[in-house]
């Protein structure tokens, strides 16, 4: 890990300066006045910019309206400290709402035990945090362990353990959208349909990070899984065309469906054609998931067969 921000513009430094600020101070108030032994000791340990920013090749396009994320990882002192509702949706919503931020800004929180158990035991995902990243903020004295590789065979078993599990997941939601959608236009059924194709598409791309990295993070957020599998797999990034707002549009509204589908019906309208289009796409998805899984299955198989 480094802490060069040499290949950004400008701009995206004095974001970064803006997003840590309101990671710290955030943080700051929502642990103040608290008397458990764990709250008043609470600290963040590090800040780090993970994915495209840090590795460089970012896409920063304002003009056709496609811009990276910014994918941040905040470590903290107590695994209590992570709960997104308690401690870091405020945070989250001024980075939201901050006009000087101009891209959206994806939180991951994780303590430093939890990490630390994860790069034991062989987690590729932190590894490459570690070695890609960039450090926003650290407060010394706390270090990451040594990344631990696991075996060829004790990966090929996670891996194949990780896929069956999150493959059922992902074609039980597809098989509950496709019977919403053959209940019609009544009801409540077309909010159903949309929020399982939601989760059709999430358990997806979790299928990917999965694969290749033996991580995903606890997020519902299908626009942030989204660009860190397709970052694993490029062959996923035609599912779904953003050259155009009204290319966007779909896609966006699948991202709405997992609350506005459940908790704010009245205004979550979507049609049978908005419906058919979106479990379409569910389509093609799941078939490029596969390949890919599958390959990375193939290639877990062969490294050990090799070792033996």
């Amino acid at each position: 890990m480094n802490a060069n921000l040499d290949h950004l513009p400008d701009r995206q430094h004095r974001e970064l300066e803006r997003v840590t600020h309101h990671i710290l101070t955030g943080f700051e108030a929502a642990t103040a006045g608290g008397t458990q032994t764990w709250r008043r000791g609470a600290k963040i340990y590090k800040i780090i910019l993970f994915g495209s920013y840090a590795r460089g090749d970012f896409v920063d396009e304002p003009h056709n309206g496609y811009l990276s994320d910014f994918d941040v990882l905040v470590v903290v002192s107590d695994e209590k400290l992570t709960d997104t509702a308690d401690y870091w949706f405020e945070t989250e919503e001024r980075i939201a709402r901050d006009p000087a931020i101009g891209r959206i800004v994806n939180l991951i929180v994780h303590d430093l035990g939890e990490i630390n158990a994860a790069l034991d035991a062989g987690q590729y995902f932190f590894r490459e945090v570690i070695e890609q990243g960039v450090a926003l903020y650290e407060t010394p004295g706390h270090a990451f362990h040594p990344p631990k590789p696991l075996s060829p065979q004790a990966e090929l078993e996670l891996g194949d353990r990780y896929y069956r599990k999150i493959l059922a997941t992902m074609m039980s939601s597809f098989e509950i959208a496709e019977f919403s959608m053959s209940k019609g236009t009544e009801g409540d059924w077309p909010q159903k349909a949309a929020f399982n194709l939601h989760q059709t598409v999430e358990a997806a791309y979790i299928a990917v990070l999965l694969l290749t990295g033996f991580y995903a993070p606890r997020s519902h957020n299908i626009l942030f899984l989204r660009g860190l599998a397709e970052a694993k797999a490029p062959s996923l990034i035609p599912v779904w065309p953003r050259d155009t707002r009204a290319a966007r549009k779909p896609f966006g509204k699948l991202k709405r469906a997992y609350v506005d589908a459940r908790y704010n019906q009245e205004t979550f309208h979507i049609t049978h054609d908005e419906l058919e289009h979106l479990k379409a796409t569910a389509e093609q998805l799941i078939g490029l998931v596969r390949e890919v899984c599958d390959q990375r299955l193939e290639t877990l198989k062969a490294a050990a067969s090799y070792q033996r």
